[in-house]
């Protein structure tokens, strides 16, 4: 049976798996860097795998299904995640860096419909893996080998994790002091790097220690401006998510056991969401082996 966000959120093991697939997503981003970059802030991340569903959901017989702008702009704007223009500017950055394709003998036709380049497809394979096995290290589950020997669950997998995701506000809305990175650009790679490298053992009751940051070359890591994470890094520490142990020098950082309480018990949402899918796959590949 699938684990709940509730119990997910209350195990106490559940932030080795949160700091096990912060480090797995830092390998994804140095594989592809400007593609990772489409989930590091929450609204890409809603609108990548609304997308990406989109396309696997498409039935030939219906020529409106599929990843088209107007399904797209539809999906989002009815759960007020972006605006049109937002989401056909999204869709052209895809289209520019060859991240989606134009469906063959789809380029002059109306509705036209896109397609995720193969780096999509394996970068969305990547995403699911690595989630399975952050919750494989909660009860010495194989679904990560599962998913792995069996590929074609993901046409079952991703596109039910999107559409729950995307439908709950408690996913699509994170709490204020996690929304104050995930919604800003690059947000998300900031929080992973941070949470990877936090050390959980920390005797300290209200904080853990992240080390030394450095904000020049975190910066020019992630290819985003010194100046932009230097104000998101000043606006979280007014409200205490962060903090550092050598003021006003500001070389080794802690972040807040509270913020990473919010963070974990949103993450228990999305992770519910994966292990449903999941199982509910598994179920139909193993009926079909009867």
């Amino acid at each position: 049976m699938a684990f709940t966000a509730e119990q997910l959120a209350a195990n106490c093991s559940f932030l080795l798996s949160i700091r096990f697939l912060a480090g797995q997503m830092r390998g994804v981003f140095d594989a592809g860097p400007r593609l990772a970059r489409l989930l590091a802030s929450h609204q890409r991340w809603l609108l990548t795998q609304t997308a990406y569903a989109l396309n696997l959901e498409y039935d030939p017989r219906d020529p409106t299904s599929g990843f088209t702008a107007v399904r797209l702009t539809g999906r989002i704007t009815a759960h007020k995640v972006a605006s049109r223009n937002t989401v056909l500017a999204f869709i052209e950055e895809l289209y520019t860096y060859r991240f989606i394709v134009h469906t063959p003998g789809d380029e002059r036709r109306r509705p036209r419909h896109f397609e995720p380049a193969d780096v999509s497809h394996q970068a969305m394979f990547a995403w699911i893996h690595s989630n399975l096995g952050a919750l494989d290290l909660l009860d010495g589950g194989q679904r990560a080998a599962f998913f792995q020997a069996n590929p074609s669950m993901m046409r079952l997998v991703q596109p039910r994790i999107a559409r729950h995701c995307l439908e709950d506000a408690a996913w699509r809305e994170p709490p204020e002091q996690v929304a104050m990175f995930l919604w800003t650009e690059a947000g998300g790679l900031v929080v992973d790097n941070f949470i990877a490298r936090m050390d959980i053992e920390s005797s300290e009751p209200e904080r853990f220690s992240v080390g030394r940051v450095e904000t020049r070359a975190l910066a020019a890591d992630f290819m985003m401006s010194r100046t932009h994470l230097q104000r998101l890094l000043a606006k979280a520490a007014q409200r205490g998510s962060v903090g550092w142990y050598d003021e006003p020098r500001k070389a080794h950082l802690w972040i807040s056991r509270d913020f990473v309480e919010q963070y974990c018990a949103w993450q228990a949402v999305k992770f519910a969401y994966v292990d449903e899918a999941f199982e509910c796959a598994k179920a139909q590949f193993e009926e079909m082996a009867i």
